[in-house]
């Protein structure tokens, strides 16, 4: 539990709208929530400063349900990935408050609260292609879901370049940029040579046979040239957004 909560706790009691014992109870919450079918972290927050993420892939709509209903039992935001049209379904019957987004196959319910989430740090993310996007909006939900002011420019890779430099004012001053590209995977190192912040390089599985489902890229992304260019797996728009964030986050706390 954090001060914050623990204040709201304190306050709730001292003005009779909680009893003792409710506050007792929440005190001692267990750190894992046993579902059967899942164990549930409810003190990564604490510990890494954002609640457990549901990678929705391989799970049925009501084990997906589940471990939502926890975490917002628990108070605290729930982002859902990889979320298939029959999750998405089922999710928006129960949660029609959660926003869905279904290129980026995200759910995100965040914890009410009368008082709109700060913005901390800038990520913007780039895309080589329009085929790309997917993969770019999974990075870009993730990042604001952290709580970072996110910028999504879309098809701006290498084959023609002058898409890319007419933006470099709107990417340049970013404290942590995501780029996601499939064939060459060669639009990281190009921004990287461009800019002073760390460049989170996310390949794709997009391209022809001989990109072999986005190898040739992630294979290109880790033998660039630029030095602040560092790369995560394949189609992980989600690890490159949310390594993005905690960098941004971090840059605009010790500014």
């Amino acid at each position: 539990m954090t001060v914050d909560e623990m204040r709201r706790l304190l306050e709730e009691v001292y003005a009779g709208q909680l009893s003792v014992e409710t506050a007792l109870r929440r005190l001692h919450e267990p750190p894992v929530a046993d579902l059967g079918f899942a164990q549930v972290d409810l003190h990564r927050r604490q510990r890494c400063g954002f609640p457990e993420v549901i990678f929705c892939e391989g799970k049925t709509p009501q084990w997906v349900e589940g471990v939502v209903r926890q975490l917002v039992e628990a108070n605290q935001d729930c982002l859902a990935t990889r979320v298939n049209a029959e999750q998405a379904a089922h999710l928006a019957s129960l949660f029609p408050q959660a926003e869905q987004d279904r290129i980026a196959r995200t759910f995100w319910l965040p914890v009410p609260s009368a008082m709109p989430h700060e913005t901390q740090g800038r990520v913007v993310i780039l895309t080589a292609g329009t085929s790309d996007l997917p993969v770019a909006q999974e990075a870009a939900v993730t990042a604001r879901a952290i709580g970072c002011e996110v910028k999504l420019l879309a098809d701006v890779g290498v084959a023609g370049i002058h898409r890319l430099l007419r933006h470099r004012e709107q990417f340049a001053g970013a404290d942590a940029i995501v780029v996601v590209a499939g064939m060459d995977g060669a639009l990281p190192s190009v921004v990287g040579g461009l800019v002073d912040c760390p460049v989170i390089a996310v390949p794709t599985s997009i391209g022809y046979g001989a990109a072999f489902g986005g190898l040739a890229a992630l294979l290109t992304m880790l033998n660039a040239c630029s030095a602040n260019v560092v790369a995560v797996n394949i189609d992980s728009g989600f690890k490159g957004g949310y390594v993005a964030a905690l960098i941004a986050r971090r840059a605009a706390r010790s500014a």
